[in-house]
């Protein structure tokens, strides 16, 4: 057993697998200790890498691609501290840190763990239900319907449309964008319905504007990832890997996109004439509408 704890959190490898436990300090990401333990197959890690520093080190595992649903889902923007896959590693424990690597590094060899993008997912993703309040509402998944439960402050249109409930069916994929502090983030829910809808996530009753606690909306990845996790994985659907073209995704017909357009007109147009929209949300909203599609 190959084993470093630091107060960041510990990291064992017996062999097989690497599991990975966050740590309960303070200083700790909400994120990674909401999280919880990550076990990582040999068959899902790519490579290690420790790096050390003046003050302290780095010790990162590389993941294959779509290995990981968490990965996919964030597509490689979750800040570093945010990362469980990284862990800081006091100085004068360098020594064990390069240890730890050293045994992986080795397992892989004797091995064989090909390097090449894994085919389906070697990570089970965060267990269902799950569910996170963020600054736009709130947004659960129990594995089979997502469901959105706008907040008080969330634009009138979303509030007035009343909770989205998406069944899993229904998705095609989910986009996932961090709030950074500066510049707000989004969670999206493409439907095969709004696949060629571009409304801000302000105004897309698809979407979660994240744009509130950072700490907390950053939670919203675990709900990315779980769905993630439940839709046909990368390989089946976009791009190429190493042994051949995948299948090109499903794009709806012309024909569909003009009925979801009217659908969406004739929804705010009710709004409108019920009151629930002003003149200027309306036609504000309508031209949205337009623009995206």
């Amino acid at each position: 057993m190959a084993e470093i704890i630091q107060r960041d959190g510990t990291w064992a490898f017996d062999g097989s697998t690497v599991r990975i436990t966050p740590g309960l300090h303070r200083s700790v990401p909400l994120l990674r200790q909401t999280y919880g333990e990550i076990s990582v197959p040999l068959e899902a890690v790519s490579g290690v890498v420790y790096a050390p520093e003046r003050k302290r080190g780095r010790l990162r595992l590389r993941l294959r691609e779509g290995a990981d649903p968490l990965l996919q889902a964030t597509g490689g923007r979750l800040p570093d501290t945010a990362d469980p896959y990284s862990l800081t590693v006091d100085i004068d424990r360098s020594g064990v840190a390069e240890y730890v690597a050293e045994e992986i590094r080795r397992a892989l060899l004797l091995d064989q763990i090909p390097k090449e993008p894994a085919k389906t997912y070697l990570l089970a993703g965060p267990p269902v239900p799950v569910s996170v309040r963020s600054s736009d509402g709130t947004v659960s998944f129990d594995g089979t319907q997502v469901r959105i439960d706008w907040a008080d402050t969330s634009d009138r249109v979303k509030r007035a449309t009343g909770p989205r409930i998406i069944a899993l069916g229904d998705l095609l994929q989910v986009e996932w964008l961090p709030n950074s502090g500066h510049q707000d983030g989004f969670l999206r829910f493409v439907t095969h319905e709004a696949v060629f809808s571009k409304l801000p996530p302000e105004k897309d009753p698809y979407a979660l504007d994240l744009w509130g606690s950072t700490r907390r909306d950053l939670l919203t990845a675990l709900v990315a990832t779980a769905v993630t996790a439940r839709l046909p994985h990368p390989s089946t659907r976009t791009g190429e890997y190493a042994d051949g073209p995948r299948p090109a995704p499903v794009v709806p017909r012309q024909s569909d996109h003009h009925d979801v357009l009217l659908r969406r007109l004739r929804e705010l147009g009710q709004l409108h004439r019920d009151g629930v929209l002003t003149d200027e949300e309306f036609t504000r909203t309508k031209a949205a509408v337009l623009r995206g599609f």
